[in-house]
């Protein structure tokens, strides 16, 4: 099957372009170097075809050269979208200047999910100090119930000071940095309300045009008597908008495995176009007729995409729905797999970066599983009655999707809803018809001619399927949860699950060899991830207002900490470290204020400030409850090689030590800033 993927020639484009892109992200070429080997490689490449197009001849160095200038293009296509690179980008400004405050003028881009203490946008930059200039950085603006939220395309002037976004202050933490950078956002800035001075602007961007349509439909959906919950998954599942959905809901859907139901994808893109496929069928009899259906299909697909928000998942489905439809009415044979490479290829070359996008990853692993897997596994049984062949056709694709997701799936969640079939299989046979029923709803409801128990008729079915997958969530046997799962064991779980599948298609002696060689591979990676764990490792940990420390040894960690185990049980720091070790003992003791590392020693220090010690000489010293205590004394009579100080301490005590340490040429850490300090012993 790979083998025969690999065919295609779009196929192989596609993957030198993909590489091309992570060249260019991990990278830095410049870009004269970019260019000038580009222009080379293709007029080389020019030159081949000529020559081998007189000569009839197909020469392999033609084939190798265009993959060159394929992932060439896809290093340049990197460079050329990030922002950063423009000389009248923001970061040029803000890094030439000495004034931290500036004075912005800004539109609104995007509505986040708030957070708990700030309402979230993305903004573009329009002005810096009067400068003209542009990129996009994250906005928060303090919570406050008298103020309405900021509307799409509203543009403010205020004076603020940027902010650097900041790594992840404990190991195997989510890189909130390093997932905005992928959005080319590099840095935020905090307001208030009354900060904000509204400035005209004329402008209108498609993204206000679609928040507009938005809150219209909402508008008048309001007037129904929708409970909220029924509301937010209206909003999710035909406006793409899930930032409104509560946490509770997210969560149970999260844990039945049907998640993706609220993520406008493929399944939705499909089911819509199938709908509107139905009813513009008319328009076939007339002259031109499957030209004129072709051009309203896509259309409607792009405006819904458009009004969804253009995710990475619903701008994948609309664009390989749209080659689909175009290729349909072309009446060229589509291979589903070309097509698939070419609505990648083309959303690669206009958003490069969804390359790491995890729902971009998920929906593309998805589709490729269900058409690799799928007709294997649905020709295993052919049920004569329809209802029992419709079901059984549900349940092999949710199938053949799982064995594509899994391994991405448990190294970004860390979870495994075992029950994930039964919620596909209840909800996917209906999912056509509640979006049907859902876009008639809207278009009733815009035109003031819903009837009230329409409505009512429609948020009793949201409520039943809310109650459902509540239901399936709670099943908490089947939830597999903390599934330690590193990029090693995603890439070696691909190369079993293609070999298996191999397999299963053909059964021969060189799949069979193929097969047991991955399993040799998985067993040396499940050795090797034995022997990386960390075996002699003293963490502290950063805590806001309170300590935390562990020390591991023996795939086991020892927690110390000074709160209680109501705190502790939901703690997450501890948990993330945990599941990214592959840990499997966790003990609880109380903080000592010694530590024998070996050789090492590390003295804690708590707000009692004694420290009567003659004899040891620590080599760090863990300051930690604001100790009153002169830091001068401590560093002649113990000589410490390091000071760390956690989040337990007042601010000002940090500043103080941190001044003395660096006056003494003593190393300081303060794990508010550098994060959590390991000590290896």
């Amino acid at each position: 099957m790979g083998m025969k993927l690999l065919n295609f020639t779009i196929i192989k484009l596609t993957i030198c372009l993909i590489l091309g892109i992570i060249i260019g992200y991990f990278t830095s070429i410049p870009l004269h170097a970019i260019i000038i080997s580009t222009a080379l490689l293709l007029l080389v490449l020019l030159i081949f075809y000529l020559i081998a197009r007189k000569q009839f001849i197909k020469s392999i160095w033609f084939g190798i050269l265009a993959f060159f200038v394929m992932t060439s293009v896809g290093i340049l296509t990197t460079y050329f979208h990030n922002q950063e690179n423009f000389s009248n980008h923001y970061t040029h400004i803000i890094s030439t200047e000495s004034d931290s405050l500036k004075t912005i003028k800004f539109r609104i881009r995007e509505v986040l999910k708030p957070g708990n203490y700030y309402d979230k946008y993305v903004i573009n930059l329009l002005e810096i100090d009067s400068k003209n200039t542009s990129g996009k950085t994250l906005l928060n603006i303090q919570k406050d119930t008298l103020h309405a939220p900021l509307i799409v395309d509203n543009a403010y002037a205020s004076r603020i000071e940027f902010r650097d976004l900041t790594h992840p202050l404990n190991p195997h933490q989510f890189d909130y940095k390093n997932y905005l950078k992928k959005k080319y956002i590099y840095h935020q800035l905090f307001t208030k309300n009354e900060s904000l001075l509204a400035i005209e602007s004329n402008t209108m961007t498609i993204f206000g045009v679609a928040d507009y349509i938005r809150k219209h439909i909402n508008k008048k959906l309001k007037g129904y008597d929708f409970k909220p919950d029924e509301l937010t998954i209206i909003n999710a599942l035909l406006l793409g908008q899930r930032q409104d959905i509560s946490e509770e809901v997210y969560t149970s859907y999260t844990n039945a495995g049907a998640i993706h139901i609220l993520a406008v994808s493929g399944l939705h893109v499909g089911v819509i176009l199938l709908i509107l496929s139905f009813i513009f069928k008319p328009l076939e009899r007339f002259k031109h007729g499957k030209l004129i259906k072709t051009i309203l299909l896509v259309s409607i697909l792009w405006s819904f995409a458009l009004i969804a928000g253009l995710s990475a998942s619903v701008t994948r489905a609309v664009t390989m729905f749209s080659i689909v439809a175009i290729a349909l009415n072309l009446k060229r044979p589509t291979n589903i797999y070309n097509t698939l490479a070419i609505s990648m290829f083309i959303i690669l070359l206009f958003k490069p970066l969804f390359i790491f996008d995890v729902g971009f990853q998920l929906s593309y692993l998805a589709v490729f599983a269900i058409v690799a897997i799928d007709p294997f596994l649905y020709g295993l049984w052919r049920p004569k009655n329809k209802v029992l062949n419709f079901y059984w056709h549900t349940f092999t694709v949710t199938i053949s999707a799982q064995f594509g997701i899994i391994p991405v799936s448990l190294c970004y969640f860390h979870q495994f809803p075992g029950l994930f079939f039964i919620s596909n299989l209840i909800i996917i046979p209906f999912l056509g018809v509640i979006l049907g029923l859902g876009v008639l709803v809207i278009l009733l409801a815009v035109l003031n001619i819903l009837p009230q128990f329409g409505a009512d008729i429609y948020g009793y079915i949201i409520s039943l399927m809310n109650s459902f997958v509540a239901w399936v969530s709670k099943q908490e046997a089947f939830l597999l949860k903390d599934i330690s799962f590193s990029l090693l064991y995603v890439i070696v779980s691909y190369v079993f699950i293609v070999t298996f599948i191999r397999l299963l298609f053909k059964r021969n002696y060189s799949n069979l060899k193929l097969l047991l060689i991955a399993i040799l591979i998985v067993q040396g990676v499940l050795i090797y991830n034995e022997f990386s764990k960390p075996s002699n490792e003293f963490i502290v940990f950063h805590k806001s207002r309170y300590s935390l420390l562990g020390n591991t040894f023996n795939n086991k960690i020892v927690v110390a900490s000074d709160f209680d185990s109501i705190v502790k049980s939901k703690n997450k720091i501890i948990n993330n470290y945990v599941v990214g070790n592959d840990i499997n003992i966790i003990e609880e003791r109380a903080i000592s204020s010694f530590y024998m590392l070996n050789r090492k020693h590390l003295l804690v220090i708590d707000s009692l400030g004694i420290y009567n010690i003659k004899t040891l000489k620590p080599e760090f010293v863990l300051l930690r409850q604001s100790p009153k205590i002169n830091l001068n004394r401590l560093i002649d009579s113990l000589k410490p090689k390091q000071i760390i100080a956690d989040g337990s301490n007042y601010k000002s005590y940090i500043e103080r030590w941190e001044h003395i340490c660096r006056k003494r040429k003593i190393p300081f850490h303060q794990t508010s800033k550098k994060g959590a300090y390991i000590i290896d012993y």
